[in-house]
Formats: C-alpha cells, structure tokens, sequence
C-alpha cells in the first residue's frame, strides 16, 4: 500500500529533504498536496514532477504564474493564506509540517484536525500552543512524530522505556558560528557572520536562531510537551561535532543516545518510514575516523536566549507565545541590517518584561484564539522595542 503524504513548506531545507527520500522511494508514496510561501518556480517543479492533488502558495503575486504553468495538468492550485491552510486539510496519511515561523501554525492545526499522523518540523505549534495542541490532535487521534533532529533522537531513545524511569533528557547544540566568540566580538557580527552555519545547511530565520540559541531554547520548550516533561529535566549541551543528536540519561544510570550525521534526511526518514525503517541514502558513521566526540556547557551569558525560553515556559500563559512572536520581529530586523546581533535578545526580553507587567503569563490559553492574540501582542511590543532600540 502506498502511503499518501502532504509537504507543508515543500520548497524550504525540510520540505526538499522529504521530497529526496520520496524521489528515492516512488513506489511508496502518493504525493496528495504541496504547499510554499513565495518559491512559485520551484513549487511549480515539484507539482510537475510529484503530480499532487493540489499545490498551494502563500504569496498572492504567484496567482498568474501558477494558472499559466499547471494550465491542463488537472493539479488543482490557490494562492494565499486560506489555500495553505484548506491544503492541509486535504486528507493524507502522513503531513510533514515544515512551514517556518507561527505562519505554519494553523495549516499544521488543519492538518492535525483531519488524522493521519503529522511529522513537526514546525516549532510553533508547540511553543505556542503547547498542551493545546496535543489535545487536538489526541481529539482527532493524530499521532505526532518530532522530526527535529534532537527531538526525534529523543524519541529514538525513549523508545517504549516508561517516561517516570527518565531522569532527564539532553537536547544537543551545535554552538553555531558564535560558539568560541567574545561578547565583543557577537556585538559586532555581521549577518553574513551570523548565517554562515558551521554544520546544517538551513534557512535564513532558523540560522540566526542557531547563532543566537533560540533555535534550543524553543526546543527546550518543545520537548517539555513532547515528552511530558518539566523544564528542569530538559537540559542542552554544546556538541560542535554534531554526531550525538539527543541522549536519554534513566533512573538506573544508564544513558541511550542516537547517533547519525548531520543529515536531516536521517530524522524524516525515520518519521517518514515509522513505525518501520527505510534505507536513506546517507554517508555512514566513522566512528573510528571521528576519534573524539566533544561536549560543553552552554554558556548562558552570551546566549542568554536559553534563559528567556526557560522563563518563559516557567511562567506560563502566553508568555512562550510572545518570546516565539518577538524573536521572529527581532530576527527579521537583524536580517535587515536595523539591529545589531545581539539586540534581538533584548529586544525578546523586552518583550517578555512588558509581557509580564501585562499580565500575559495569567492567560488560559485554553483556545486558539488566546495564541494568536498573543502571537500579534508579541508583534506589537516588538515593534515598540526595535523603534527604542534603533533611536539609541
């Protein structure tokens, strides 16, 4: 039986990823639905080579290019938010969601509402929404399978071991390109510096979250609902060789770890492929010609984004909400050239101080509509904090 799969985010590093292994293995899989943001000419690629029920863009300007290119192909198409969002909810036994940024979080929800099984790449739909959306997905029994690299070897190792036999999880860090850097010197940073990635090939938000350590610090608050943890058993090391992905350390002292290469093709297979294997066409391990596996503390003072995620959990409401929206204002405003590297930080904290005074961490958050009202609130105040920033 082939399984029916939809590619949220079809055109970025994940979506790529997925459609490589599916390229592979043609005879398994029915693409049902693709979907990009602005990437019309590749979008309009992988809908004639993948042949989907429909293909969507998020970027209304495609609308005429789409029309003329899949002009009596029979592959239905739309442009903008809706369309993403009815897209997913074409029925699939499988969704990869890898749409960047809280703009993935309703077509991840849709795809959640309608079954099957979601495989999230998308961060959001935790951070924000949390227990929320977990509950809508044990509603409507979706199975959530973590494709991350970490929190999928996270899962790798708990297997079916019992979650009150766990002592802690450890997420691992590259470090990114800032990861033997001064203050001084991150101060500095131009955003060339900042993109330039020491392993992972990835997208422009995800590689300043990378240098920044928001990219751990969200996932920190990822797995605490992934894996029913609280945040105190969620730790990070730094880990530049990029081999150990997440280790499980249990009640007995034993620690199970996974291990692969930096290939994001190792986690969506596994998803891709699970409750099953499928083989990945992907450099194997040398163990031997590696030698040496190195780990170090993170180092909250120059990546105080880690401390910000944990107080923002911690204190609860939409406060994960608000630290998500306001490092996506403050990482575009870097990108940009308005703020220098290390202000986005500030501009986050900002953000959750006024928060708080705000009363925002008292929120319920017992609906979607309370995350997206925190999500604009986020906006709104980092808005507010970049104008103070760029006039001092």
């Amino acid at each position: 039986m082939t399984k029916r799969i939809t590619v949220l985010g079809a055109t970025g590093s994940i979506g790529e990823a997925t459609l490589d292994l599916v390229r592979a293995n043609r005879d398994q899989f029915e693409v049902v639905a693709l979907t990009a943001n602005t990437r019309v000419e590749d979008l309009i690629a992988l809908a004639l080579e993948f042949r989907p029920q429909c293909v969507a863009l998020g970027d209304t300007q495609g609308a005429d290019r789409l029309a003329s290119a899949l002009a009596g192909s029979g592959i239905d198409w739309a442009v903008g938010e809706e369309a993403v969002i009815d897209a997913a909810r074409r029925p699939a036994d499988w969704t990869m969601a890898a749409i960047v940024g809280a703009a993935g979080l309703k077509p991840t929800l849709a795809a959640a509402e309608q079954g099957g099984a979601i495989a999230l790449a998308n961060k959001e739909a935790l951070v924000c929404s949390g227990v929320l959306f977990l509950d809508t997905c044990a509603r409507f029994g979706t199975r959530v399978l973590p494709v991350d690299s970490e929190h999928n070897a996270i899962a790798q190792a708990l297997a079916n071991n019992r979650r009150h036999d766990v002592r802690k999880i450890v997420l691992t860090a590259s470090g990114g390109p800032f990861r033997s850097s001064s203050l001084a010197e991150m101060g500095q940073a131009s955003v060339e510096t900042a993109l330039a990635h020491p392993t992972w090939s990835m997208g422009a938000k995800i590689s300043i979250d990378s240098a920044t350590m928001m990219n751990k610090g969200l996932e920190i608050i990822e797995a605490c609902h992934l894996f029913d943890l609280e945040h105190n058993r969620v730790e990070v090391l730094v880990h530049p060789d990029s081999i150990v992905h997440g280790l499980v350390e249990y009640c007995d002292g034993s620690w199970l770890a996974q291990l692969g290469s930096p290939d994001m093709r190792t986690p969506i297979a596994h998803a891709l492929a699970f409750p099953q294997r499928m083989a990945a066409d992907i450099a194997p391990l040398d163990l031997a010609k590696i030698g040496t596996l190195r780990f170090e503390a993170p180092d909250e003072l120059r990546f105080p984004a880690l401390r910000l995620a944990r107080d923002a959990f911690a204190a609860g409401g939409g406060l994960a909400a608000v630290l998500n929206s306001a490092n996506e204002v403050a990482v575009a405003a870097f990108l940009n050239g308005h703020i220098g590297f290390l202000e986005i930080a500030q501009c986050v904290e900002t953000c959750l101080d006024q928060a708080t005074k705000d009363g925002l961490n008292q929120w319920s958050m017992t609906c979607f509509e309370e995350v997206f009202s925190a999500d604009t609130y986020g906006r709104d105040q980092a808005g507010r904090a970049l104008q103070a920033l760029m006039r001092a």
